[in-house]
């Protein structure tokens, strides 16, 4: 994902990084339990929400509920979360440039908004895409490639992500 200088989620988190920074340079030093870092990044990738959605099916009512609880958990944790979407099977048409199966604008327009104004990321499934012939080339420039898509959420599962099948 590329910085985008005028989005609100980068300036603000930018903001709280350099506020808790700043803050921690101030802070006198706690004593820290058996050799454990107490510094502000620890805090603050512990507290951080994280959520992994699989997006499987070309149906458009299972995507626009997906969709919708990506925007609500948004609304609600506004910088305080990283969401990931792996996409597979009939889903990774949404994330191609020019799909085969048929993907509403609309649906298109709000991946889109969601990875580049949100920092929300897609990763496509290169094994369901080698199955339809595509290539990384075939895909939005904002999703990312990676060899199997359960592979993915497992690997996001180890990095304290929920699961959230539909």
């Amino acid at each position: 994902m590329t910085f985008n200088p005028t989005s609100r989620r980068h300036l603000m988190t930018g903001l709280a990084g350099l506020a808790a920074a700043t803050a921690s340079l101030n802070a006198p030093a706690a004593p820290s339990p058996a050799g454990q870092s107490t510094g502000a990044a620890a805090d603050d990738i512990a507290t951080l929400n994280r959520i992994v959605y699989q997006l499987n099916k070309a149906d458009p009512e299972y995507q626009e509920e997906i969709f919708n609880s990506i925007s609500a958990l948004l609304g609600k944790f506004v910088d305080d979360i990283s969401i990931v979407v792996v996409v597979w099977g009939p889903g990774i048409h949404v994330l191609a440039k020019n799909p085969k199966r048929p993907v509403s604008k609309l649906f298109q327009q709000r991946v889109r908004s969601m990875a580049e104004s949100y920092g929300v990321k897609f990763i496509a499934c290169e094994n369901t895409m080698r199955t339809i012939g595509w290539s990384a080339s075939d895909m939005q420039e904002f999703a990312e490639v990676e060899d199997f898509g359960a592979s993915a959420i497992m690997r996001l599962q180890r990095q304290g992500y929920a699961y959230l099948a539909w």
